[in-house]
């Protein structure tokens, strides 16, 4: 049988997953089983019936695309401003 888990150690990694570190990461870090951390996550639901892990990866996602909507946006106000010079 596995020994307790100590309240404020789960709430340090489970923030530091919400804040964007991938599961697998923190289960290196800390030292304990990526499978450990998954149970802890479904345990934690919200109202809306999402998970931290899901928000966390939709945070990662959605921060990818703004990155991405920012380089086209830059690429398209180039090409237009490099047309006009032509």
């Amino acid at each position: 049988m596995h020994a307790p888990i100590d309240p404020a150690f789960k709430a340090t990694v489970l923030e530091e997953i919400k804040q964007g570190m991938r599961v697998v990461e923190a289960a290196v870090k800390y030292k304990i089983s990526d499978k450990t951390i998954y149970s802890w996550l479904r345990a934690q639901v919200d109202n809306t019936g999402t998970s931290n892990a899901e928000v966390a990866k939709l945070r990662r996602e959605n921060q990818e695309l703004k990155e991405l909507i920012g380089l086209l946006t830059l690429q398209k106000k180039r090409s237009e401003k490099n047309s006009h010079h032509s």
